[in-house]
């Protein structure tokens, strides 16, 4: 099969995977394993995330750890058997939040990089998401899905592909999809935020969105988590019928 073409070569494009999280939701499980070495379908959830950004043409990845996170070093190295390059982000002590994780990592990310959570896979085209950002002109792109409270919350007010409103706490009518778990980011967007002190990720997001500074790139196909024992079966059950073999 031949491999389909490419707009925008992701090989020098960093991705920071955020998985610093004390995954209470997944207790008792999490408190000796981080989420992302929990087993789905026979191997670390991280591995399977790993594999598809390698599928997708990424190869530099910032993991952003805290809890456990010497663990996640520990098992998944430097990525080299499975053909990343993996950097690894250390929260200090004192636990950074989402956005305070990401600033502490800039200096590994550089001035333009990915951001995605630690527990969600996320099988679409990378490519197209930057492609989308690059010509946007923006300082920012969110992924949306339409997510019609289906699989999580939906926080996002998105009409005529723009993003209206995006709030984590204060839900409207309007809000029909969801944050779908992967934006491209400038660094400069932190800016306004302080060194080493804890803050959302969300918090720059709802800033940019006010501002108008928040491209979008819709997305068709659902995301898949294991931020919840349902989630996590789910996504289990996926990954084994994607791999069993077929039929002759």
């Amino acid at each position: 099969m031949t491999e389909r073409r490419r707009q925008i070569d992701l090989v020098n494009w960093p991705v920071a995977i955020l998985a610093g999280g004390l995954a209470t939701r997944l207790r008792p499980a999490t408190e000796q394993t981080p989420k992302a070495l929990l087993q789905v379908a026979g191997e670390p959830f991280l591995v399977h995330q790993l594999r598809l950004l390698h599928s997708e043409g990424l190869r530099k990845i910032v993991l952003c750890v805290g809890h456990l996170g010497e663990m996640i070093e520990a098992k998944i190295g430097d990525g080299n058997t499975l053909g990343v390059q993996i950097d690894y982000s250390f929260d200090p002590p004192t636990r950074l939040g989402t956005g305070g994780a990401l600033k502490r990592a800039l200096p590994k990310l550089g001035d333009q990089f990915l951001v995605m959570y630690g527990d969600s896979y996320m099988p679409v085209d990378y490519s197209d998401i930057v492609e989308a950002f690059v010509l946007s002109r923006k300082p920012a792109l969110m992924t949306v899905f339409k997510n019609e409270g289906r699989w999580g919350a939906s926080n996002v007010w998105f009409e005529a592909g723009e993003i209206r409103r995006y709030d984590k706490k204060v839900r409207t009518p309007e809000m029909r999809y969801i944050d779908y778990g992967i934006a491209v980011l400038s660094a400069a967007v932190f800016a306004p935020f302080p060194d080493n002190a804890p803050f959302d990720l969300a918090d720059v997001y709802a800033r940019l969105v006010a501002e108008k500074e928040m491209a979008a790139y819709e997305v068709k196909r659902r995301f898949y988590e294991i931020g919840s024992p349902r989630g996590l079966a789910e996504l289990d059950s996926l990954l084994r019928s994607e791999s069993a073999p077929t039929p002759a």
